[in-house]
């Protein structure tokens, strides 16, 4: 059988320039049917959106999935606490990190893997401003050595 196939959805792109990313992890979204429908056109935002561990379970919390044009009145709540689908043993290690340290846990992504929508979830540690000036001027001397090799070439 041929692996399954990765559509993204929804890519929260600040999430690595806000936060220090460690420990990815793949997780599976409880969702409705017209919430099912409106993410697979790609109608979600992550920009404001963290997931807790409250109890023994996951939520993903403030993310925005548009309500579905077809939905009428079986229309879903766009944004609403939907659950994560994690194995025990990862829901543990999320809430040991989260209480502890001081961290929190961040959407990176949403993307479909065959038919299922996955969620991608990474433990962040939020930037400070000197963090992000730091990752900002790497970036631009990255692009400026690219450019000279590039320059170099010709």
């Amino acid at each position: 059988m041929s692996e399954p196939r990765f559509k993204v959805l929804s890519d929260n792109r600040q999430a690595s320039h806000n936060y220090h990313l460690s420990d990815r992890l793949e997780a599976g979204i409880e969702l409705t049917g017209t919430e099912v429908k409106a993410a697979k056109t790609g109608r979600i935002q992550l920009k404001d959106a963290y997931a807790e561990v409250t109890g023994s379970e996951a939520w993903l919390v403030n993310a925005h999935i548009s309500q579905y044009s077809h939905g009428n009145r079986e229309n879903h709540e766009p944004v609403r606490k939907r659950k994560l689908l994690l194995h025990r043993t990862e829901i543990d290690k999320l809430q040991q990190k989260t209480r502890e340290k001081g961290l929190t846990v961040i959407p990176t992504k949403i993307y479909l893997k065959g038919s299922l929508i996955k969620v991608e979830i990474a433990v962040g540690k939020g930037k400070k401003l000197h963090d992000k000036r730091e990752a900002e001027r790497a970036r631009e001397d990255a692009n400026e050595a690219r450019a000279a090799i590039r320059r170099s070439r010709q």
